[in-house]
């Protein structure tokens, strides 16, 4: 088993790489003057079982070309197996049909992930769970939920906890992270008037007086949090906290969420732009380097990757 890193994460692939006690593969990327993007590998990785570590956050068209290359790169250097590991997988948002005359970007690149010769996925907390069967090849999608169990466990008090869904897409989400920690849900009824906006028409259940968490897969601009903590505290919730798989955190995303109701954003690193925000303020990350360290080693070791969530 070999490791290799693309530039949209290094410190998450090293960390990986310590936990999995494998250096990196010595690899060459340069930009040329006009964007182009060379991929050299500096070490024979024949017959090797390779797993590339590269999230496809912004600048998205450019990491996601990045990892394409790379693929191509160990295709053509004989590498026996080519696992894209892709914590973060960009255009994930727009998994149907919204209206006419409009693309489905999570099936686009799925398909130009497996052409370009991946033969393995390995992802986390994917947007929609249907975005795993566009993959016409293996696709793990581990799920983050175990870890913010733990952090919530040594953060927060459990007791008087309630989880809220920001929307009722994510209710499944919120539900499995609920009954881990033996907690009820709530979900905020809301509406997007157009893409990248969204307003809070209603908050189902009751949240006067208690303690919420709220629980999503990406943050973006921070809108929907920050609506939706402002709503929870106006209905009598007496703290708002939010568990964030990818923080995406683009725009004055910061500087909304740091003025906002919410006590405190916790992220994955799944995105370096959330490590690199956690300066101080109330927003902070934790590493997944474990859980995608542990899921390489199975699919290296073909042992269970699902037993993780048992």
């Amino acid at each position: 088993m070999k490791l290799m890193s693309g530039t949209s994460n290094p410190e998450l692939a090293k960390q990986i790489a310590d936990y999995l006690d494998s250096p990196l593969t010595t690899t060459e990327i340069q930009r040329f003057s006009d964007g182009e993007i060379f991929v050299r590998i500096d070490e024979n990785v024949r017959g090797e079982d390779i797993f590339i570590i590269q999230s496809t956050s912004h600048p998205a068209n450019d990491h996601l070309m990045e990892l394409l290359i790379c693929i191509d790169a160990l295709k053509r250097a004989s590498a026996k197996r080519i696992t894209a590991v892709i914590p973060y997988f960009g255009y994930a948002r727009q998994d149907r049909k919204t209206g006419g005359r409009t693309p489905i970007t999570a099936k686009l690149v799925a398909n130009l992930i497996a052409e370009a010769g991946a033969d393995r996925v390995l992802t986390l907390d994917l947007h929609a769970g249907q975005i795993q069967g566009f993959f016409d090849i293996p696709t793990d999608n581990l799920f983050v939920t175990p870890v913010f169990e733990d952090d919530i466990n040594k953060h927060f008090k459990v007791d008087n906890l309630l989880v809220v869904s920001p929307d009722v897409g994510g209710v499944v989400r919120a539900r499995a992270l609920a009954t881990r920690l033996g907690a009820d849900i709530a979900i905020v009824d809301k509406r997007r008037p157009k893409a990248g906006q969204s307003e809070v028409m209603n908050i189902i259940g009751d949240v006067d007086g208690r303690r919420c968490i709220i629980f999503d897969d990406i943050v973006d601009s921070g809108g929907t949090l920050c609506n939706a903590a402002a709503e929870l505290k106006a209905r009598g919730a007496t703290e708002v906290a939010a568990y964030v798989t990818h923080g995406v955190l683009s725009g004055k995303a910061h500087e909304r969420i740091r003025n906002s109701e919410l006590t405190e954003l916790v992220c994955t690193n799944s995105i370096a732009a959330a490590s690199a925000g956690a300066d101080g303020g109330n927003v902070r990350a934790i590493s997944i380097a474990p859980l995608l360290g542990e899921a390489i080693r199975r699919i290296a070791n073909d042992e269970s990757v699902s037993k993780l969530f048992d």
